[in-house]
């Protein structure tokens, strides 16, 4: 059975995205530039699975030391989950994604930057009961 996992940062009212990109993109300060050395460190060698629009968004270089796999509404979450049996299993993508695997996920790792403007996509703490219930 897979490790399921989800990691993500937040703003400082739970602001998850702004027009399909991390609302702090691009910023230079500290605190974001750290936030995502970590997820690349934390992921390697482990799988991503995620929608179009965050898969669109990876670099190249991620692919060379992590499984990074697409998945589609299409897909159930036990067929994309028993694709990787054995393995740690990083759910990535926001809402969309969340909605459907958070029953499955095991461990959430939530980073909180200090990031407190615009967003038109939020963290759901219902999450993290659905995933404390499993399912």
């Amino acid at each position: 059975m897979a490790d399921i996992r989800a990691m993500c940062a937040i703003g400082l009212s739970g602001q998850l995205g702004l027009n399909g990109r991390l609302p702090w993109e691009g910023n230079k300060e500290r605190e974001f530039v750290a936030d995502v050395a970590r997820f690349f460190e934390v992921t390697r060698g482990h799988v991503i699975i995620a929608g179009p629009a965050t898969i669109g968004s990876i670099p190249a270089f991620a692919y060379e030391d992590r499984t990074i796999c697409e998945i589609r509404s299409t897909h159930h979450p036990e067929e994309v989950l028993g694709w990787f049996p054995d393995r740690v299993v990083y759910v990535g993508g926001g809402p969309p994604v969340w909605d459907v695997y958070a029953p499955y996920i095991r461990h959430w790792d939530i980073n909180r930057l200090p990031y407190d403007g615009e967003a038109d996509r939020w963290f759901d703490p219902a999450w993290l009961v659905a995933s404390e219930n499993g399912g």
